[in-house]
């Protein structure tokens, strides 16, 4: 694509930004746009239909009224006498956990009068050190997901727990009379010690019985891996802070894989520039597709996932050859099988090879979860060779490392299933029928067992071909335990009794196994055995209160290279075969692998790198949507070896690699609700085990066409330059306080008083608070989690599908995402969180007719909304686009449910109504609230680090730092004075409260 001869979006550098392939082309199309603050039909008052309102909210209404109104009339009655803790207005805060991606993270809930409304981070548990991902943030809303199921059903019927539990009880009694045969357990990849302790008791009791681990999102190419280099299969731990070179094949290490928000974490600590002598990490990414490890790289290779292998045996070759590391294996087995064609293949690795040998000991490589346990290994060995082991890579042994796992032993399971083998199966979590391989065929084996029960939330597509139904307990309403991937114990504590009736995974096997005792007295139990009777109770006091069990992680394991089988498994290795086309599979940043398909934050939640919402699509390079004659929206047919063949719709990705077309999974859903009833296209027929990660693929064009629903263009800058980018060079060469930033402009100076003749009282300043917010770009990864921890806090609605096509969406942060390069199929990326700039000369307060937005003495542009009538002069007046509009009552229920939304609000901030204008507040709330605090002290100011906003408190990477920029003290008034620091069109003397810190990058000069 040729760029057309024009300067928009030009930094002052010279650096040119741009979001999508339109604005790239400066086509008519985008011309026309620039000049609408909404699109056309923006404004139409198509008032939506109950059909939609309840499709759309459906996941917003909060269930636990419905579940209040099915109590016994006696637990409806006020208290006698209130608990002396419980403060009316006051929230209380509990700490638990849950378990995700192969992990755990630890968390604290915030509990209005008994009802959880917002979820945030322990900053005492190793893998979360304080924040939360989205899909943490978005488990509150989970919770009162009225498309949970309330009862156990037989064949569709609904029956009674005791009924449920009974029928359980007596075929799971048979077959352990028979030693086990014919029995089977199926959970998910968990992380409880007591379920654990369950199932290890059951196989004790009857040897027979088969258990089986599967996700579709696994672990197993790791331990499998290991397994190769070290002759046993171990889980690798990764401290991403103390790396100055990461490698990151086919790995999404900061977003989607691992303990992803300490790493992110990790990460963003090697890169903060605190000083002005500091250095930074240096991150390369090989990838098919950009994901948001990617979008943070120095250095991007693109790759079809399939040649990532060639690239790892070239690496290993490069370091083995050149640099005389030994790698445990004989080097001709180490020779690319072909060389891929990409651009610059050799003179990458040449270049981090050499980087890589320089970092000694603080270097890392890390192989994404979907590559082969060949790669797995090799990247193993390298690590080892570099000295890494112990310092920014460990290894602890794999929980419940005995089960079999994986999709190879799901897909073993349904044979055994299908030949008559297993006649009693229990399934615990999960949705195999949705999410099993193509090839296990696990619907059909199903059918083919006499009693089979499954547990889960919702009446799924499992539960629906299951003889039982049993409904699942959310976490939020369970006891529970559950390690971490370095064995950090913490407990799971209910915050409410199960509004559905609900058991958890430990209940039903307690009664499967024919007991009767409850989730709290199994955990109890188990650890009491495991403890000193002595100073058990304030042990397990302290771990509730702390949400983590002390010295509970495991011990590092010790790795020898050459115990394994590496070597001969590299000789006979064959890396996947070239074609003309390949396609991989991502979990799908709304649904993941299905289990929030029905989660209406994240549906409308626009995907971190493509924008999408409500969707998913094929992700296709601009050089290959070429080559298919197609566009975005075009649907095209991709056939995968060994696959069913599956339409879906195209999308245009920059980035993308030639050949390569990238598909989600999760999303298509048929059985989950409401909410995702009409959300994307099931991929899943496409899965198979021998092609659980990429396949070869055919692609055809249909000729249909399909309306894909993004923000990508949505609250255009109209070319103003908004990013600034540099690099540790530049950054080093400056003198310690000159800038980074140019600018474009001359100081500005005022012909009024900068401050309030109200406040300013003669002396010289103003002495009370002046609240700011500094966001580090340098830190920031793009991966929405302020976004959804906003919506959750602040009570904003949901739109739908068709509101967000009518750029309706009412998130009071954005996140957007700039290419900057002049090739389109190979740009680079930046994100850049976008909201309320809070400014001094504030534009949207002059236009407003009705004084409905006003400028308080501690500088916030606070909102009136009972004075607001709607006339947006001030949303068309913004320059920063961040104000909001609710053209309908979005919060308004209806009649039948007028009570059950009400539960899940945060009551300290207003429920808008429609016809106003909505946006950031700085969480106005939270200051308010430290105010009546420090008062209650006797204090007469707020100090540093006692407001902090739901975006910056939920941030994984700290990328967000909020206070008072007149306490000289301040962390926020100290990044103030980075070089870094620049305000965004600060020409337009608006003065923002915001600002922000340029983004360094570390390139290698050999790359350059």
């Amino acid at each position: 694509m040729k760029r057309a001869p024009y300067t928009y979006g030009l930094d002052p550098a010279g650096k040119r930004y741009w979001r999508s392939l339109d604005e790239f082309a400066d086509s008519a199309t985008f011309r026309e746009a620039l000049g609408r603050e909404f699109p056309d039909g923006a404004s139409e008052l198509d008032a939506p239909s109950r059909r939609d309102f309840l499709q759309v909210m459906g996941a917003s209404l909060a269930l636990a009224g419905l579940a209040g109104c099915q109590r016994p009339e006696e637990k409806i009655m006020p208290y006698s006498k209130a608990p002396e803790q419980l403060v009316p207005g006051r929230p209380q805060f509990y700490a638990t956990a849950f378990p995700f991606l192969g992990t755990a993270f630890g968390l604290v809930v915030e509990s209005h009068e008994g009802r959880p409304t917002k979820i945030e981070g322990n900053p005492l548990h190793p893998d979360s050190l304080g924040a939360a991902n989205i899909y943490a943030q978005a488990e509150v809303l989970a919770l009162y997901d009225p498309d949970r199921s309330d009862s156990p059903a037989e064949k569709g019927v609904k029956k009674a727990w005791d009924d449920a539990g009974a029928a359980l009880a007596q075929r799971v009694a048979a077959r352990k009379a028979a030693g086990g045969k014919g029995l089977a357990i199926l959970t998910t990849e968990h992380r409880s010690p007591t379920l654990a302790a369950q199932l290890a008791e059951l196989v004790k009791q009857a040897p027979a019985t088969t258990v089986v681990r599967y996700e579709p999102t696994t672990r197993e190419m790791v331990r499998a891996g290991a397994r190769l280099a070290f002759g046993r299969p171990l889980e690798a731990v990764l401290d991403v802070a103390r790396a100055q070179v990461i490698v990151a094949l086919d790995s999404d290490l900061l977003h989607g894989e691992g303990s992803a928000i300490k790493q992110a974490r990790g990460f963003a600590d090697g890169r903060r520039l605190e000083k002005h002598e500091d250095g930074m990490n240096r991150l390369y990414a090989v990838e098919s597709a950009f994901s948001l490890t990617g979008t943070c790289a120095d250095h991007r290779l693109r790759l079809q996932s399939r040649d990532v292998a060639q690239l790892a045996l070239a690496l290993a070759e490069k370091l083995v050859t050149a640099h005389h590391l030994d790698l445990g294996v004989d080097a001709g087995s180490l020779a690319p099988r072909r060389k891929p064609a990409a651009p610059g293949f050799d003179k990458f690795v040449a270049a981090v090879a050499k980087d890589l040998v320089a970092s000694k000991g603080a270097s890392l490589v890390v192989a994404g979860h979907k590559q082969p346990a060949e790669v797995q290994a090799l990247v193993l060995a390298i690590n080892v060779a570099l000295g890494n082991v112990g310092k920014t890579i460990r290894f602890v042994k794999p929980f419940d490392g005995g089960a079999a796992q994986g999709p190879a032993a799901l897909k073993a399971l349904a044979e055994q299933m299908t030949g008559g083998a297993i006649d009693t199966l229990l399934i615990l979590g999960g949705n195999p029928v949705l999410d099993a391989p193509a090839d296990a065929g696990f619907a059909r084996a199903l059918k083919a067992v006499a009693f089979s029960a499954h547990l889960s939330s919702h009446v799924d597509e499992t539960s629906s071909a299951c003889t039982w139904h049993l409904p699942r307990a959310h976490f939020l309403e369970a006891w529970g335990d559950v390690s971490s991937e370095d064995g950090t114990l913490s407990i799971v504590q209910p915050l409410i009794a199960p509004l559905l009736g609900g058991k958890s995974d430990i209940e039903v096997l307690e009664v499967a196994m024919g007991g009767a005792r409850k989730g709290y007295a199994l955990v109890r139990e188990l650890h009491a055995g495991k403890n000193p009777a002595l100073t058990f109770e304030a042990t397990w006091r302290k771990a509730l209160h702390d949400g983590v069990w002390a010295s509970s992680d495991w011990k590092a394991e010790d790795v020898t290279l050459g115990a394994g089988t590496l070597g001969a498994a590299l000789k006979a290795f064959a890396p996947a075969e070239a074609g003309e086309y390949e396609v991989t599979f991502a979990p799908d940043a709304h649904a993941w692998d299905g289990r929030y398909a029905n989660n209406g934050w994240l549906q409308e939640m626009p995907d971190p790198v493509t924008k999408i919402t409500w969707d998913n699509a094929a992700l296709v390079g601009p050089a290959t949507a070429t080559k298919l004659g197609v566009e975005d929206g075009d649907l095209i047919t991709i056939t995968p070896k060994g696959g069913a063949p599956v339409e879906l719709p195209v999308r245009i990705a920059p980035g993308t690699a030639d050949g390569t077309v990238q598909v989600t999974f999760g999303q298509g859903r048929k059985l989950a609700g409401h909410v995702a009833a009409e959300a994307g296209f099931d991929t899943y027929p496409m899965r198979t085990t021998g092609s659980w990660g990429f396949a070869a693929a055919t692609v055809a064009k249909t000729g249909a066409k399909y309306k894909l629903a993004e923000t990508q263009e949505h609250y255009n800058m109209e070319g103003r330059p908004i990013v600034r980018e540099g690099d540790l060079t530049r950054f080093h060469s400056k003198k310690k306080w000159e800038k980074v930033v140019e600018n474009e402009h001359p100081p500005l100076v005022s012909l009024f008083d900068p401050y309030p003749s109200s406040v300013f009282a003669g002396q010289g300043k103003w002495d009370g608070h002046k609240w700011g917010m500094v966001i580090d770009l340098n830190a920031c990864i793009g991966c929405n989690a302020c976004m959804v921890g906003c919506q959750s806090e602040n009570n904003i609605p949901l739109v739908g599908k068709k509101g967000v096509m009518k750029s309706r969406e009412m998130h009071w942060i954005r996140i957007d995402r700039y290419y900057t390069g002049e090739d389109v199929n190979d740009p680079q990326a930046v994100t850049q969180p976008m909201t309320c700039q809070q400014c001094e000369n504030a534009p949207c307060e002059q236009v407003c007719p009705v004084g409905a937005t006003t400028h308080s003495p501690e500088g916030l542009n606070d909102m009136a909304y009972n004075r607001c009538i709607g006339t947006r002069y001030c949303a068309n007046n913004c320059p920063y686009k961040v104000r909001r509009f609710n053209f309908f009552n979005y919060q308004k229920n209806f009649e039948t449910i007028s009570e059950l939304r009400k539960l899940q609000y945060n009551p300290d901030v207003t429920v808008r109504a429609r016809g106003v204008m909505e946006k950031c507040t700085y969480c106005v709330q939270r200051i308010n609230e430290a105010k009546i605090h420090i008062q209650q002290e006797g204090r007469d100011r707020v100090r540093d680090g006692e407001v902090v906003t739901a975006c910056q408190q939920t941030c994984p990477t700290q990328a967000i730092t909020f206070g008072d920029l007149n306490d000289v003290t301040a962390r926020v008034t100290a990044r103030t004075w980075s070089p870094r620091d620049y305000k965004v069109l600060d020409e337009l003397n608006v003065k923002p409260r915001t600002s922000y810190l340029a983004r360094v990058r570390n390139p290698n000069p050999e790359l350059a």
